[in-house]
């Protein structure tokens, strides 16, 4: 789902409900590009023969890259028309309530919290809440921020 609103409408759309992504697929071998790419190769992420011993059954997949996979999905949720560049500003509050087992897939649900005027755009916080396939808590909780520039 998304919602495409024009620039000067984003200015008012604090509390807006963004709706919920599309699921995307966190397999292991996303899982160990992401670990080759941060140099994260932490067993409980690449190696599925000893993680099977934990109470997870298997590898999760990093925090941070569930963390990036939920950002991401923001710009799926919200297109800007009239802006001209979208810069991914910052994230605050950032929680990772649940594991997300290697294997499932993860979409996002956001919400616009607050809007502020910066020099040639608009600087938009959402909370961006992860859902895992099948798994009662998130898997990631975060207050995103993006500059949507003019």
């Amino acid at each position: 789902m998304s919602a495409a609103i024009e620039f000067d409408e984003l200015r008012t759309a604090a509390g807006r409900d963004l709706g919920k992504s599309e699921w995307i697929r966190v397999d292991q071998p996303r899982i160990d590009i992401f670990a080759d790419a941060i140099d994260d190769h932490q067993w409980i992420h690449v190696d599925p023969v000893r993680a099977k011993e934990t109470p997870y059954g298997g590898t999760i997949a990093h925090g941070y890259l569930t963390l990036a996979a939920a950002a991401t999905r923001l710009g799926d949720l919200l297109q800007v028309r009239g802006a001209t560049s979208v810069i991914n500003y910052g994230v605050d509050r950032t929680r990772f309530p649940a594991p997300l087992p290697a294997g499932r897939r993860i979409r996002a649900q956001a919400t616009i919290t607050r809007v502020e005027e910066i020099p040639d755009g608009l600087q938009v916080w959402a909370r961006v809440t992860a859902e895992g396939e099948g798994i009662a808590k998130p898997v990631c909780v975060a207050d995103v921020c993006v500059r949507y520039l003019r």
